[in-house]
C-alpha cells in the first residue's frame, strides 16, 4: 500500500513540476524534477536494438540517458528492474479519443443542400475545417484502456465525414491539455464514408469518390481567387501540408481505390486497410502506400451444425485461417505499415492477436516496428517518439518479456514520465509445480496466477486438488492446509520465506510439533506440459496445412491468374460474324492474345491443342448493359445530373457473377450507372478477366460512355411519397434538365476557351475558371468524345431526347431497353442511334405495357444496329438463349441473331475493330460451345479472353471437388478450435445485392 501511495505522490509531484511553468500554484511550489533511474533492465532502445543490464534515466518527461555506463544523477529515484524489460510505448494512429460523438446520419426526408450554416462547403460530408485539438476533451477512462494495452500516444481525429480535418498527437497521461497535446495539427484525414451527414449526396461509393475529387479541384481553384470565402476550402488547402491519411474501410480493393484517387491529385496517402491485403499483395505493393493495419482477426465459426456450415462462404472461412498471415506476407513484400488496435472490442486483446501473427511467421521485430517506430515516422515525430534515446519523450513500458506476445505482463506504462502501474514487478513469479516436503511427508504443490494473486493447491491426483490458504508479504510466506489423507485433527501451518532455490521455513504440525519444510520447483515436464507440447505440435501441423491463396479470394478463384497461351482449336464449326459466315471443320490459331490464323489443317509447334470436332466456336458474348461487378451502389440518384461519378472508380473484381457469366460465354460487359436520374454516371467497359484487378479488367483503349435515363425512374414517380422534392417530377421537367445541362456545358466550354486563348501574360493576371467534373463530362458529349447509352421505354421521350441531341449538335449512341423502339425504328435509323433491348421482358411496370417480343426483329429489319442485353446478373449467364428468342419472335436469321450478342454490342460500344467477330488480328476473345451457340442445349465449354482460358468446363468438376475438399478441411479445423475451448462466432450468411437499373441505395456504407 505504501508503494502505491508513493507512486501516486510521485506522479503528482511530477505533474506539479511541469504544470507550474504556466499554471497558478495552489500552495507551496514543488520544484522536484521528476528524476528517475531504471537500472539492471533489458532496455529495447527501438524495435531492433537491445542492451542487456542497462539503465534508463528520465527527467521532466524526457530521456536524459540510456545505456550500460549511464551516470545516475544525485537525487534520482532508483527503480531496480532486474530480470525485467523496458520497451518504447506503442503509438496508435487510428483513434477518436476525446472527439465528439457523431450524430446518426439519417434524414427523415430528402435533403438536397447542407445543414451547416455559414461560409462552409456545399456538402456537409466535407469537414476539412475540423481541428481535433480544438474539440479535444481528455477522458482518462478511454486513455486507461489504451495504456493497459501498452499505448502511450495516439493520433486522434474526427472519424466522421469524407474529408475529416486535422488530427492531433495526444499523450495518454492525466494532465493539462497543453501538455497532453504533443502536436496540434499532425495529419489530414479522408474516408469513403460520409458519416453523419444527412444530405442526400453522395448516396453511393462512386458519389463519395467524385465528391472528394471535386473538392480537390475546387480547393485548387479557390487558392487562386479572392472574390469569395469558403472556410472548408481554405482549411482544405492549409491541411495539405500535413501527412495525408485515408481510412479506406471496405476491403483490399478500397486500398487500391484510395491510392488511385490520391495518384490523380499527386497525393500519397497513408492508408488504413482492412486486414485482407494479402489477397492482392502485388497490387497493394505497387501503390507504394504506407498502411495502417487492423489485427481484429475473426474467430472461427461454429460449424457443428452442417446447415450452419453451409451458410459460411468459402471466402470467410479462408480469411479466418489466413488473416493472421497478413502482416507477415506484407512484411515479406517490403510493404511498410503500422498496426492499429482499432476494430478490437478491447485494446487489451492486441498482444493476443499479434501473437497469432508471430505464430504465423511474423518476426517480433517487425511487430514492434509497426507499433513504435513506423507510426512515429508516419506523423513525422520520430525525433520524439518511437524509440528510447536521449531527448525523446519518456514513453515506455516495463514488462517481463516481449509485449507482442500474449503471455507477457505489462507491469507499468510511463507516459511522458508519468507512471501508470498495473502489477508490482518486485513480487516474485511463483506460478508452477513444486515438490513440498514437510518433515518426512511429501506433497505435490501447485501454484497458479499472477504475482500477488496466487492460488495454492495440493494436488492428490488428476481429478483431486485441495486448497491451501496463503499469505505473502514481501519475502515472507505463510501457508496452511489439512492433510486429507490423514486422520489428524487440525491443519499443517507453514511459515517461511522466499529464496532463489524455492520456498522454505518451519511448519507446525497438528500435534503441536515443529518440523522444517521446503518447496522445490519441479524441473521435469508435467502431464499438463506434455499436453501443451502436443497442442503446439498440432498447431505446427495446422500451420503447414494452410489453404491456397486464390485470385480472386472467393470460391472458383484460381491459384494462378490465367495467362495468355498459344492455342490451336481444331476442326470446329467457326461462326465468324464476317463475310465468310459459318466455316465447317475449321482450325483457329490464337497467339499472343490475338486471332493469328483461320483455316483448315493448321499446325504450329508448342501450341495447346483443343479438339473442336462437333463443337462450335464463336466470338465471345458482349453485354452492352450490365450492373455486375460494382461496389456499393449502382445509382448516384441524389441529384438530377451526376455526370461527375464514374463506375470505373468502383469496379468489383471479386464479384462471383463475373465467373458465372464466363460460364455463359460472356467475355466483356459495359457496367452502367442506374436510371435514378436523367444524366447519370460514366460507365466502365471491362473484360471479364476473373482473378485480375479492377484496373487490369478495364478495356483501356475503349471509348468513353455515360448513362442517361428517361421515364418513371428519373422523375421519381415510383420512389414513394417521400421523394417529391428533387427536380424533375414530370416528363416535361426531364427535357428541361437536358436543356439546362447542355446550355451550362456550352457556357462552361466557352469560358475555358476564352481563358485558354489568353496570352501567357494575361493568364498570369487572370483567375482560371473553376474546373467542374460534371460539366467537363457534358462537354465531352458535346464534342463526341463521350457517348450516351440511354435507358428508355416510351416513344415520345425517345423522340424528345433525339431532338435535344440534334439541337446541340451530337447524337445519342444507344437507346438501351428501348421497348418501344419498334414504333420509331425509322427515326432511330435516321438519327444513327442503336438499340440494345430485352428479348421478351415486359409488363413489369406501366411504361413497358406496349412492349412486344418482336421489338428486336423490327428494329433490326429497319437497319438499326440491334443488341440483346441483360440488365440482370442471372440473364447475363444465358444471353445466347436470349438472342435465340429473336429467331422465334420475328424470324431473325441465326447468324444475325448471334451478332445481337457479339458483333452488334461491339459496334454499339465501338469495340468492333478488335472484338465481336473471328477475324485475323482481332483479340482472341472466343467461346467454344458444345452445340449450336443459340440452342438451349448449348453449353460454353471454354471461354477464352485474349488467349487465356478463364472458364473451362472440363476442369469444372475438379474445381468443384477442390472447393468441397477445402470447405471440409476448414470446417474440421474450426471444429478443432471449438473442441480446444476457443471461442467461436455464430455462422452467418453473406448476402449480395444484385443491382438493376432502379436499385437505389441510400445507406451505401453498409453494403459491399
Amino acid at each position: 500500500m505504501m508503494k502505491k501511495i508513493l507512486l501516486v505522490c510521485l506522479s503528482f509531484w511530477f505533474f506539479s513540476a511541469n504544470a507550474q511553468e504556466t499554471y497558478t500554484v495552489n500552495g507551496v511550489k514543488d520544484e522536484r524534477p521528476g528524476l528517475h533511474a531504471f537500472i539492471n533492465a533489458t532496455v529495447h532502445l527501438d524495435y531492433q536494438t537491445v542492451i542487456e543490464n542497462a539503465s534508463l534515466v528520465i527527467q521532466k518527461g524526457e530521456v536524459i540517458g540510456v545505456g550500460k555506463d549511464v551516470s545516475i544523477p544525485n537525487g534520482a529515484i532508483i527503480h531496480d528492474l532486474k530480470g525485467k524489460h523496458i520497451y518504447p510505448s506503442f503509438i496508435e494512429l487510428s483513434s477518436n479519443i476525446g472527439m465528439p460523438k457523431a450524430e446518426n446520419g439519417r434524414s427523415p426526408g430528402p435533403q438536397l443542400g447542407p445543414k451547416k450554416e455559414g461560409a462552409y462547403n456545399a456538402n456537409d460530408a466535407i469537414k476539412s475545417y475540423f481541428n481535433a485539438h480544438e474539440a479535444f476533451e481528455y477522458k482518462d477512462t478511454d486513455a486507461e484502456k489504451m495504456r493497459k494495452a501498452g499505448f502511450g500516444v495516439v493520433l486522434t481525429h474526427n472519424q466522421d465525414g469524407l474529408v475529416r480535418g486535422t488530427g492531433s498527437v495526444i499523450a495518454l497521461h492525466d494532465g493539462p491539455e497543453n501538455e497532453i497535446i504533443l502536436k496540434e495539427a499532425a495529419s489530414n484525414h479522408f474516408s469513403f464514408d460520409k458519416g453523419s451527414s444527412t444530405q442526400d449526396n453522395p448516396s453511393s461509393l462512386m458519389g463519395a469518390i467524385a465528391l472528394i475529387k471535386q473538392t480537390y479541384l475546387d480547393a485548387k481553384w479557390y487558392a487562386n481567387q479572392t472574390e469569395m470565402l469558403d472556410i472548408s476550402l481554405n482549411a482544405f488547402n492549409q491541411n495539405n501540408r500535413y501527412p495525408q491519411f485515408f481510412d479506406a474501410g471496405g476491403d483490399k480493393l478500397y486500398v487500391l481505390r484510395a491510392d488511385r484517387l490520391g495518384d490523380e491529385f499527386g497525393v500519397q496517402y497513408i492508408i488504413k486497410g482492412n486486414g485482407d491485403e494479402y489477397q492482392r499483395l502485388g497490387e497493394i505493393k505497387s501503390t507504394n502506400a504506407q498502411l495502417i493495419l487492423p489485427v481484429n482477426y475473426p474467430e472461427a465459426y461454429d460449424v457443428e451444425d452442417p446447415f450452419d456450415a453451409m451458410n459460411v462462404s468459402l471466402e470467410d472461412m479462408k480469411h479466418w485461417e489466413m488473416a493472421p498471415y497478413n502482416l507477415k506476407m506484407l512484411s515479406d513484400k517490403g510493404i511498410n505499415y503500422s498496426i492499429t488496435s482499432d476494430g478490437l472490442k478491447d485494446a487489451s486483446k492486441l498482444s493476443s492477436m499479434i501473437s497469432q501473427s508471430i505464430e504465423a511467421g511474423l518476426a517480433e521485430e517487425q511487430a514492434l516496428k509497426a507499433l513504435t517506430f513506423n507510426p512515429a515516422q508516419f506523423v513525422k515525430m520520430g525525433d520524439k517518439l518511437g524509440s528510447l534515446s536521449k531527448g525523446k519523450y519518456a514513453n515506455f513500458i516495463i514488462t517481463d518479456g516481449s509485449p507482442v506476445k500474449k503471455e507477457t505482463k505489462i507491469y507499468e506504462n510511463w507516459v511522458k514520465g508519468n507512471p501508470y502501474k498495473y502489477q508490482d514487478y518486485s513480487l516474485p513469479e511463483l506460478a508452477g509445480k513444486y515438490t513440498l516436503t514437510v518433515g518426512n511427508d511429501e506433497y505435490q504443490l501447485e501454484v497458479k496466477g499472477d504475482p500477488g494473486k496466487e492460488k495454492f493447491g495440493i494436488v492428490v491426483n488428476d481429478s483431486t486438488t485441495y486448497d491451501v490458504k496463503s499469505e505473502i508479504s514481501k519475502q515472507l510466506i505463510t501457508l496452511s492446509f489439512k492433510d486429507e489423507g490423514k486422520d489428524e485433527v487440525g491443519k499443517i501451518r507453514l511459515t517461511g520465506w522466499l529464496n532463489d532455490d524455492g520456498l522454505s521455513g518451519n511448519a507446525k504440525m497438528p500435534d503441536g510439533s515443529w518440523v522444517q519444510w521446503t518447496a522445490t520447483l519441479n524441473d521435469e515436464v508435467s502431464i499438463e506440459d506434455s499436453k501443451d507440447e502436443k497442442m503446439d505440435e498440432e498447431k505446427e501441423m495446422e500451420k503447414d496445412e494452410l489453404g491456397p491463396l486464390v485470385y480472386p479470394f472467393v470460391a472458383h478463384g484460381n491459384a494462378d491468374k490465367p495467362k495468355s497461351e498459344t492455342i490451336l482449336i481444331k476442326n470446329a464449326t467457326v461462326w465468324t460474324n464476317e463475310a465468310d459466315g459459318v466455316l465447317e471443320n475449321t482450325d483457329v490459331l490464337l497467339e499472343n492474345g490475338k486471332i493469328a490464323k483461320i483455316g483448315k489443317g493448321l499446325t504450329t509447334s508448342g501450341a495447346r491443342e483443343i479438339d473442336g470436332t462437333g463443337k462450335h466456336l464463336t466470338p465471345g458474348i458482349i453485354d452492352e448493359h450490365s450492373h455486375i461487378a460494382i461496389s456499393r451502389g449502382v445509382n448516384e440518384g441524389s441529384e438530377a445530373v451526376t455526370a461527375e461519378v464514374n463506375i470505373e472508380d468502383v469496379v468489383d473484381s471479386e464479384d462471383i457473377n463475373i465467373y458465372r457469366q464466363l460460364s455463359g460465354g460472356v467475355v466483356a460487359s459495359q457496367l452502367l450507372h442506374g436510371s435514378a436520374n436523367p444524366i447519370g454516371g460514366r460507365s466502365a467497359i471491362i473484360k471479364l478477366k476473373w482473378g485480375y484487378s479492377p484496373e487490369e479488367m478495364k478495356i483501356s483503349w475503349a471509348d468513353k460512355f455515360i448513362k442517361f435515363a428517361l421515364g418513371e425512374n428519373v422523375k421519381q414517380s415510383n420512389w414513394g411519397d417521400r421523394n417529391t422534392v428533387r427536380f424533375p417530377q414530370t416528363r416535361m421537367g426531364v427535357e428541361q434538365v437536358f436543356e439546362d445541362a447542355f446550355t451550362r456545358a456550352r457556357a462552361y466550354e466557352a469560358e475555358w476557351k476564352a481563358y485558354n486563348s489568353l496570352s501567357k501574360r494575361d493568364k498570369n493576371n487572370a483567375t482560371p475558371p473553376r474546373k467542374d467534373l460534371e460539366l467537363e463530362t457534358l462537354v465531352e458529349i458535346l464534342n463526341s468524345e463521350r457517348f450516351i447509352s440511354c435507358h428508355s421505354y416510351v416513344q415520345s421521350e425517345i423522340n424528345m431526347l433525339m431532338n435535344v441531341a440534334e439541337r446541340y449538335g451530337f447524337r445519342i449512341n444507344t437507346f438501351t431497353h428501348i421497348l418501344e423502339g419498334y414504333k420509331l425504328a425509322d427515326k432511330m435509323k435516321e438519327h444513327g442511334v442503336g438499340g440494345s433491348t430485352f428479348s421478351d421482358w415486359w409488363a413489369y411496370k406501366f411504361e413497358v405495357n406496349d412492349a412486344i417480343p418482336y421489338n428486336a426483329a423490327l428494329m433490326h429489319g429497319e437497319g438499326v444496329v440491334t443488341a440483346i442485353n441483360s440488365d440482370d446478373a442471372e440473364m447475363g449467364r444465358r444471353l445466347n438463349q436470349e438472342a435465340g428468342k429473336t429467331m422465334k419472335y420475328g424470324g431473325v436469321p441465326v447468324e444475325e441473331a448471334l451478332k445481337m450478342v457479339t458483333l452488334n454490342p461491339a459496334k454499339l460500344l465501338h469495340l468492333d475493330d478488335r472484338m465481336g467477330s473471328i477475324k485475323v488480328g482481332k483479340d482472341a476473345d472466343v467461346v467454344l460451345w458444345s452445340d449450336e451457340p443459340l440452342s438451349i442445349y448449348a453449353k460454353a465449354e471454354k471461354t477464352i479472353i485474349e488467349g487465356a482460358v478463364f472458364f473451362d468446363r472440363d476442369a469444372q468438376e475438379v474445381k468443384l471437388n477442390a472447393i468441397q475438399a477445402e470447405r471440409a478441411r476448414l470446417v474440421a479445423k474450426m471444429q478443432g478450435e471449438k473442441s480446444n475451448g476457443k471461442s467461436t462466432q455464430k455462422a452467418k450468411k453473406k448476402s449480395q445485392i444484385i443491382y438493376h437499373c432502379e436499385t437505389e441505395i441510400q445507406n451505401y456504407t453498409s453494403l459491399k
